[in-house]
Formats: C-alpha cells, sequence, structure tokens
C-alpha cells in the first residue's frame, strides 16, 4: 500500500521572508556608516573614540551577561554593535570614554539583557543608556564640541581638546528664556541651512549630518528593514507643530526646517524609533506612534526643560506600544467587528 502524503498542519506565518536578525542588523551598519563617516570628519578623534569604546563594551557586556544567566553568547546576531553604535552616534563627542561604558552597561546589560535579550526589551536600549547618562552626568552630557569646519580640520580633528560651543538647539532655548525672543545672530539663514544639512554644527555624535542619515534611512527603506509610516509621521509632525508655532509667533518660534535638520530628529525617526521590537506592528500603530513622537517632541522643545526631546518622546512612546498594538489589531479573518458581535451578543441575549 503507498504511503499517502502527510500534510503539517501549523498556525501562521506560513511563508518566511527570507531574512534574519543578522541580516537585518548587518543592513542596519550599514545604513549608520555615512553617518559614522561623517562624525569622524567633522568630530574626529573623539568621534572614533566614541565609536569603538561604545562597540567593544557592548559587545563584552552582552558576552558577560549571557555567560553570566547560562546561555549562548549571542553576539553573532550583531544587535550588539548596532546599540553600541547608535550609543556612540546619540553621545556629545568629548564624552569621556568611561561614561560611554557605563552608558552601554545601562543599554545592554539593564534595558536589553535584564528583560531576556532582543526581542523583549521594551523600550530603546541605545536611547536608555543615553538617558540614564544625562541624568547621571548631567554637565558631561550637555558639553558639546564645536564641529571641525574643511578649513579648521587639519592639525585639529585629532587633537584630544576641542573647542566647545551650545548646540543649535540650546542656544536658541536660551536665547528665548532670557529674552523672549531670538536674538539676530541665531535667526535662520540659507547658509546655516546649507550647514545644517552637511553636519557643520555642534551636537551629539551622529545626529549632526541630516545628508548622512537620509541616505541612511533610505538604504533602509530599500532593504525594507523600516517602512515609512513611522519616520513620515514623526517628521510630518514636527514639521506641522513647528509650522503653526511659526506662524504665531515667528520672533520667538524657529522655523520648520530649523527643528527638521538641528537635533536629533533625523537619527531618532529613521534608525530609533522604528526599533521592530519597541515600536508597533500595524501600520496604523505606527503612524499613530510616529504622531505621538512628534507631538511629545515639540512640546518638549518648546516648553520642557530640555532643548531637545526626541529620547523622551521615543521612550514614552514605546512604553504605550503595547497599548497601541492591542488597540490596532485587524480583525481575524471570518470574525465579526467588535461593535458588530456586541449586536449579534445583544439579539442573541433577547432570543
Amino acid at each position: 500500500m503507498a504511503q499517502e502524503k502527510q500534510y503539517i498542519v501549523s498556525t501562521s506565518p506560513h511563508a518566511h521572508a527570507g531574512s534574519s536578525v543578522q541580516r537585518i542588523m548587518l543592513d542596519v551598519i550599514i545604513a549608520l556608516l555615512p553617518a559614522v563617516a561623517a562624525s569622524i570628519y567633522f568630530f574626529g578623534w573623539h568621534a572614533l573614540r566614541l565609536t569603538a569604546v561604545c562597540v567593544i563594551a557592548s559587545v563584552a557586556i552582552e558576552a558577560l551577561c549571557r555567560k553570566m544567566m547560562g546561555r549562548n553568547l549571542g553576539i553573532r546576531d550583531l544587535s550588539a554593535i548596532v546599540t553600541g553604535l547608535l550609543l556612540a552616534l546619540n553621545l556629545p563627542p568629548s564624552l569621556p570614554s568611561w561614561m560611554a561604558i557605563v552608558g552601554c552597561i545601562f543599554a545592554i546589560g539593564i534595558a536589553k539583557q535584564l528583560f531576556g535579550g532582543i526581542g523583549y526589551n521594551p523600550f530603546n536600549p541605545a536611547l536608555i543608556g543615553r538617558v540614564a547618562l544625562l541624568v547621571a552626568f548631567p554637565v558631561a552630557m550637555t558639553s558639546w564640541n564645536e564641529a571641525l569646519s574643511p578649513e579648521r580640520w587639519s592639525g585639529l580633528a585629532w587633537a584630544v581638546d576641542a573647542t566647545t560651543s551650545a548646540t543649535p538647539l540650546s542656544a536658541i532655548k536660551t536665547a528665548i528664556a532670557n529674552t523672549g525672543t531670538i536674538p539676530a545672530d541665531l535667526m535662520w539663514t540659507s547658509k546655516s541651512m546649507i550647514h545644517y544639512m552637511l553636519g557643520d554644527m555642534s551636537g551629539s555624535v551622529g545626529e549632526v549630518s541630516a545628508i548622512a542619515l537620509i541616505i541612511g534611512g533610505i538604504y533602509l527603506l530599500w532593504r525594507r528593514c523600516i517602512t515609512w509610516h513611522i519616520p513620515v509621521a514623526f517628521i510630518g509632525t514636527v514639521a506641522i507643530f513647528a509650522g503653526i508655532l511659526h506662524a504665531v509667533n515667528g520672533d520667538a518660534n524657529m522655523p520648520v526646517n530649523f527643528h527638521l535638520l538641528a537635533g536629533g530628529l533625523m537619527i531618532g525617526a529613521i534608525f530609533m524609533a522604528t526599533d521592530m521590537v519597541t515600536s508597533p506592528v500595524t501600520k496604523k500603530g505606527m503612524l499613530i506612534f510616529g504622531v505621538g513622537c512628534g507631538l511629545l517632541t515639540m512640546l518638549i522643545r518648546r516648553w520642557g526643560g530640555y532643548p531637545e526631546g526626541v529620547s523622551f518622546s521615543i521612550l514614552i512612546m514605546n512604553a504605550v506600544t503595547p497599548l497601541i498594538n492591542r488597540a490596532t489589531h485587524p480583525r481575524i479573518f471570518g470574525h465579526l467587528s467588535k461593535s458588530k458581535q456586541a449586536k449579534a451578543d445583544k439579539e442573541g441575549d433577547a432570543k
């Protein structure tokens, strides 16, 4: 008797996308390379030092934590390298190396491994590391190096000491707090926009060059590692909010392009908010998540105690991601919607 064919019945999904965690992490690393290159160009030794320290420390801490928990090292998935890169790119260039290592301990040891490792962390690990450092070392985390413009680059890029200056967001917020208006020397010009696009300004290591970050974002979209929903909703909400504020009172509110290019909006919207683990899984949920990040960012920038609000806004929205997923979960095929099911149940009880 011929053996009959047997079919394995299982729950969905039934098709594999052909990708893997390692491949996705590698794509993120590749997408971050333009920002890393730009950071080394503008901040020289400091950027290279922080990048190397954060990557090595993150991998080492992950391996140590996994070994202490009796699990495989888990470093081959490259996620620790991604966390290290993102943390380094979110730090001031002159931050001491030992403080960066403390940030890696918070990012990998507490925000990631304490919750069970990759896929189980409710908050973005790199942002937890950054915020922990901001709370623990506020002075060091708000001391910024002035970017090395081409005419000053030679001979200075690899120096230990560098000129310090306030970030554009910090300078504007301080000026508005003191005078209620924006001084003439801080007003936005077309020349400022070019400098901000390229990255010739003070700021975190990897947030300064909008062009480098956008190039990385285009690569991630091409590789389908992310979708457009969160970045567009995030950046679009900031643009609308900033546009309304500037239209109402242009003397005390910077224009839209300033808010888009200054600070960590680009790196946050493209690389941090789109983290697969800590962001919603549905398209509608992603849009809600992005809008929430944008609103919170502008509220903090305009009325909060910090000049920048990207990190805090993403972490706050990370906390409500489970609720967003639950509220936007699609209806199961063949099942009635909640309203129709309630109506049917009511009719059944009446009978």
